[in-house]
């Protein structure tokens, strides 16, 4: 039956639209019948370059998705726990990865589409098992991918009838620059190179293009696939463009030297399709595979080169690399649990002088409005999430060894001052909320209400700052002194609200700047009170009573 232009092309979106749903219900299945770790397996799969391209493989089939295991990698490095040397082997690791998606659609089991589908429906509608529902997931998918691609076959087959089409095969046969560039563009369209490349797989399987004109657009589709890598990077800090950028390059690269030897190239893969008696699209998978394999066996020896390259590429401070665990050794605990408490210490005084300088950056940013101050806490933050979280495992792990009474109480110890350090990141953030707010929407507040946040301000950072010294070195009489700082600080924010409220019965201060000054200074009592309860922790004394710490949010 032969089809009208109308249908071809509806026939092929659905075919796409079908294809795309398929991958991305078989994906959500499969990494939910995994558990929801993947961060984790990531985080430990990464001390080499070989486990970490490893780990990329496996969560990419996991994910089926390159450019999701480059974003959650983006993720990991932006927050601390993931170097950028340690992102590039998985990146390496997701694009051999991607390639189980092209063998998978090599296979011709079209046939079975729709049966393999109506299992996956059953298993989700009359099973209240979630895992059974999960398992569903991935036959719907399955069935679905393959459904998709029967209908694209049959929406490109009647292509070839066609002389503009004909014309435009030979065009791409004669010019591989044409080709790649298709492929490229192609797949930042899709945002999918798994579906640019079943197209692909489709085109070379009803004979609509040779391998001249498809081995091109297969490596415009690798290159193509890296705008969703440098989208996540865009948003992210220095770290993660940086990572976002290795992806890039990676396969930027290899692209260019797979042209400069596409001739060599071509003969190789025309000599598996006689050799192993493959099909057109089986033919497809093994040139995405070989090209992505040998791209990695190429840049492996080369990631110290890489991480020089992208850090000329993407200038800037890399926070996550100046406060990276660097005292956190595993090895400590089986030694000794006091060396491992000692170590601990010293990094939660680095997080400390990491959330220092974010309080230093708000009250820069609360005198002057700087975009580049605003953006450099947010980074910073995404760092504390990540110091404080390395921090906390450390610790909680501690528990696995021996470990003696008093070493088990400055363990709590520790563990509260950590999460008390996060707490103040919160409350620094918060504050520089608030100023963004007062610049975005013109807010004024009268010279007396300015003059004494400023003051404030300035109380409650450099008592701050000697509560983060005072962490790794005790001295009583300092720890004295901080204490009171800190209840002169809740004195402090009592007078500027009662000055508030006078100004505000004069008709001094506006609504809208009344109410944000009161959120203000009330961030910065918290800010002191949570400083008052870091120092108490670190009392040595031990009345044996216990008192409850109070931490403000």
């Amino acid at each position: 039956m032969e089809l009208s232009p109308m249908e071809v092309l509806f026939t092929f979106l659905g075919g796409l639209g079908i294809f795309l749903y398929g991958i991305k219900s078989m994906g959500d299945g499969l990494q939910a019948s995994a558990g929801d770790r993947l961060r984790e397996i990531l985080n430990r799969m990464t001390t080499n370059p070989f486990l970490g391209i490893l780990a990329g493989i496996i969560i990419t089939i996991l994910i089926q998705s390159s450019s999701g295991t480059t974003a959650i990698t983006i993720g990991l490095v932006s927050a601390g726990f993931m170097t950028l040397r340690q992102a590039i082997g998985v990146i390496m690791g997701a694009n051999v990865g991607t390639t189980v998606t092209a063998f998978v659609i090599g296979l011709d089991i079209g046939a079975y589409a729709l049966p393999i589908l109506a299992f996956g429906v059953v298993l989700i509608f009359f099973f209240k098992s979630p895992k059974v529902n999960n398992f569903g997931r991935v036959f719907f998918g399955f069935g679905a991918l393959f459904y998709g691609l029967e209908l694209m076959g049959e929406g490109v087959g009647p292509l070839a009838d066609l002389a503009w089409f004909s014309d435009l095969m030979l065009q791409l046969s004669d010019n591989s620059l044409l080709g790649f560039a298709v492929g490229t563009v192609l797949t930042i369209i899709v945002q999918s190179s798994s579906a640019t490349i079943a197209i692909l797989q489709n085109f070379y399987m009803n004979d609509l293009m040779d391998l001249n004109a498809a081995l091109p657009v297969l490596l415009g589709d690798n290159v193509g696939t890296t705008i969703t890598a440098l989208l996540a990077g865009l948003v992210g800090t220095i770290a993660a463009k940086r990572a976002a950028a290795v992806h890039v390059v990676f396969n930027l690269i290899g692209a260019v030297i797979f042209m400069l030897i596409l001739p060599l190239f071509t003969i190789y893969v025309g000599y598996l399709e006689t050799a192993l008696g493959l099909n057109g699209r089986m033919t497809i998978a093994f040139a995405h595979g070989s090209y992505n394999l040998v791209n990695m066996l190429i840049h492996l020896p080369l990631i110290g080169f890489l991480a020089w390259l992208v850090t000329k590429i993407v200038p800037g401070k890399d926070f996550s690399e100046d406060y990276k665990p660097i005292h956190l050794d595993e090895s400590l605990m089986m030694q000794s649990s006091s060396l491992a408490l000692q170590a601990s210490q010293k990094e939660i005084q680095q997080l400390g002088k990491l959330t220092l300088s974010m309080l230093e950056d708000a009250r820069d940013y609360s005198e002057e409005n700087n975009p580049k101050l605003e953006k450099q806490i947010r980074e910073k933050e995404n760092v504390v999430d990540g110091l404080n979280e390395s921090i906390r495992k450390y610790l909680q792990n501690l528990s696995k060894y021996d470990i003696s009474n008093d070493d088990t109480i400055r363990q709590t110890t520790l563990l509260e001052v950590n999460r008390m350090l996060y707490k103040v990141s919160e409350q620094v953030v918060y504050f520089t909320d608030l100023n963004v707010k007062k610049y975005h929407k013109g807010i004024e507040l009268s010279e007396s209400a300015e003059k004494g946040l400023n003051d404030f301000l300035k109380h409650v950072g450099k008592s701050y700052r000697k509560a983060v010294d005072a962490i790794d070195i005790y001295n009583p009489q300092e720890i004295e002194h901080i204490l009171n700082m800190s209840q002169k600080a809740t004195n402090i924010e009592k007078k500027l609200r009662k000055q508030h409220v006078k100004r505000m019965n004069k008709g001094i201060c506006s609504t809208d700047g009344g109410h944000l000054y009161v959120d203000l200074i009330s961030t910065l009592e918290r800010i002191g009170y949570n400083t008052r309860n870091i120092i108490e922790l670190s009392l040595e004394e031990d009345d044996g009573t216990e008192e409850e710490q109070i931490i403000f949010d």
